[in-house]
């Protein structure tokens, strides 16, 4: 039973790895997203893609090997509760990487609708009805 709780940890603390990295390469995504460095998203894209193919197949060989586990181990229950905060961190970094980069792919647009003269845009008013304006900015540039 001490050598499979032995591997149960070994495989949990390598998830527990792969988490921890997951987590500082999303930190590297934001702080790519927010300098809007393309090139760098590419890379850490593949990084992401990787460590996520790391964490599941790690998973996938834990499953059997847990459910065939008859005892618990206090390490091995604190493995798996530090491996459960660790992926809640991830999600949500993820999460606030997902808005920052529609943010920043609401506000390119904008950017292109004004630069192209797009010929109206839409606001609300303190009521919340919708205002038409024209881009008077684009109609009087002369580039």
């Amino acid at each position: 039973m001490a050598d499979h709780n032995h591997l149960i940890a070994s495989k949990l603390t390598k998830q527990l790895t792969c988490l921890e990295s997951m987590a500082v390469l999303l930190d590297e995504e934001l702080t790519a997203i927010a300098s809007r460095r393309g090139a760098g998203l590419k890379d850490i894209a593949q990084q992401k893609a990787s460590l996520l193919n790391q964490i599941q197949t790690t998973d996938k060989e834990l499953k059997p090997i847990i459910e065939q586990n008859d005892s618990s181990n206090e390490d091995v229950v604190t493995l798996i509760d530090n491996v459960n905060k660790q992926l809640s961190i991830c999600k949500k970094k993820n999460d606030i990487n997902a808005h920052a980069a529609h943010q920043a792919q609401l506000s390119v647009k904008q950017l292109k609708d004004i630069l192209i003269g797009a010929p109206a845009s839409m606001t609300y008013d303190q009521g919340g009805s919708v205002i038409q304006g024209d881009n008077k900015i684009v109609h009087n540039l002369k580039a």
